[in-house]
């Protein structure tokens, strides 16, 4: 089973920005870290909880199995 191009491409985007806004907090100054720190892990969160609603056109459906 396979993600759809649309579907893959939303996983691959939202890792990309899991992955910017991690490096952002390693690199935060140790002094005044706590709010930066807090702001970047509810940022992490809104970016987990994100959906992308799946779009699809009748005519690019594939009778196989792919999962969205």
């Amino acid at each position: 089973m396979s993600f759809c191009e649309h579907c893959a491409g939303q996983r691959f985007d939202r890792a990309q920005v899991l992955r910017a806004l991690r490096e952002a907090r390693r690199n935060l100054p140790r002094r005044g870290r706590a709010g930066a720190d807090a702001a970047l892990d509810s940022a992490m969160k809104a970016v987990r909880a994100l959906e992308i609603p799946h779009l699809e056109s009748f005519e690019d459906v594939d009778a196989g199995d792919v999962l969205h």
